[in-house]
């Protein structure tokens, strides 16, 4: 597609954002993939009603209330024995030692507050504080913010997460991409992460937004690494596709948490295998592509459903994972189970690198954009195109 074809279809999605159904694929039981993975994506799902969705979802949680996912439950032990997160559980007694943060430079002449001011100038949201992120302070100190677009009101109400909800958000702004672009030419980095809220209320979820984003990132400075941190679309496979081809890096979207806790934590139209069918489709539709994705821990999996969680990545070919402590924004939204030890973090990270994972980012601090994985990340990106080239 051409550059002004490819603008003038994104100001159009833009401008004439239209409500559209979602729909949920059926929950796989067992948390086990078979020998040879069947692609989700191959399945016909008819798309449920609104009601049809929420009429299962409060049976499957046994509670009778309706809302986002994760809303309180009568019990934090299932029938199996196994701890599931809570709204309004009680939490562990106080944080460990090895919560420290460094706090962010006040300074006026600070690297901190030169980012700060450039994304306010600018009126760009990001993550990092929409998302109440605990790293912001290393990470703007060091030049890295991660941009999230399409505005700061999600359509999504997951329990993890602080970022506003609504129904109907107001439309994206069709000029977004372009003062991103300005933005990340101010900072002068080299690898940026775009992230962004659900969207649920445009029809292909924001693809033609992200997608023009990255080519006039691209324009502007053809050699940066772009990184897009994205939703699952609904499942829809062509704004996944539209997204990958677009000439984006690395194509990131969070599974969260293990199969067993995805109707407690995120929102009844997200799903694990819904998440998969998207990570898988993306690598199929641009061979090459770096596919990444992000857990939280802390909110009752066993050691066996992360590792069965790595194992279920890889056999999609999955090439980045990390690994963080959930921690709870407000009262209002999910309990800590337990605060992980970071002995159990390196575990995970050896076992992951076992498994052929290119990259395992894994401790209590670390979120999916972090500055430290994104340092590794351009690194072996560049290195391996190097080797590439040289062949």
């Amino acid at each position: 597609m051409t550059q002004s074809r490819y603008f003038a279809s994104a100001l159009l999605v833009l401008l004439a954002a239209s409500s559209g159904t979602a729909f949920v694929l059926p929950q796989r039981s067992g948390g086990r993939v078979p020998s040879t993975y069947r692609s989700v994506a191959s399945k016909e799902v008819t798309s449920p009603t609104t009601e049809e969705t929420q009429s299962a979802y409060q049976l499957s949680r046994g509670d009778g209330s309706t809302g986002g996912g994760g809303l309180s439950m009568p019990n934090d032990v299932d029938e199996n024995g196994l701890v599931r997160p809570k709204v309004g559980a009680e939490m562990p007694n106080g944080r460990p030692s090895w919560f420290r943060v460094p706090a962010p430079s006040q300074a006026k002449d600070s690297r901190y507050t030169e980012v700060k001011d450039s994304l306010k100038d600018l009126s760009l949201n990001t993550v990092c504080e929409e998302a109440q992120c605990p790293n912001i302070g290393e990470c703007w100190s060091g030049g890295t913010g991660t941009i999230m677009l399409l505005g700061d009101t999600c359509t999504r109400g997951c329990m993890f997460c602080a970022v506003n909800t609504a129904a109907a958000p107001p439309p994206p702004d069709p000029f977004e991409p372009f003062k991103t672009a300005e933005a990340v030419a101010q900072w002068g980095v080299d690898y940026i992460v775009l992230t962004s809220v659900d969207r649920d209320d445009i029809e292909d979820g924001g693809a033609q937004h992200f997608a023009l984003t990255v080519e006039l990132l691209k324009h502007k400075k053809p050699e940066i690494l772009v990184e897009c941190l994205v939703s699952d679309f609904q499942g829809t496979l062509d704004s996944v596709e539209t997204l990958a081809k677009s000439g984006l890096d690395v194509y990131a979207h969070n599974v969260e948490t293990v199969e067993r806790l995805q109707k407690f934590v995120r929102d009844p139209r997200a799903g694990y295998w819904q998440s998969l069918s998207t990570l898988e489709h993306a690598k199929k539709a641009k061979p090459g592509l770096y596919t990444k994705t992000s857990i939280m821990l802390g909110l009752g999996e066993t050691d066996e459903e992360v590792v069965q969680t790595m194992k279920d990545l890889r056999s999609i070919d999955v090439d980045v994972v990390t690994f963080g402590q959930y921690l709870r924004p407000t009262e209002h939204h999910l309990s800590v189970v337990d605060y992980v030890k970071p002995e159990k973090f390196e575990h995970f990270k050896k076992v992951g690198e076992e498994m052929g994972f290119k990259y395992v980012a894994s401790g209590p601090m670390v979120r999916s954009s972090y500055k430290a994985g994104e340092f590794y990340l351009e690194h072996m990106i560049k290195t391996e195109r190097k080797e590439q080239e040289a062949q």
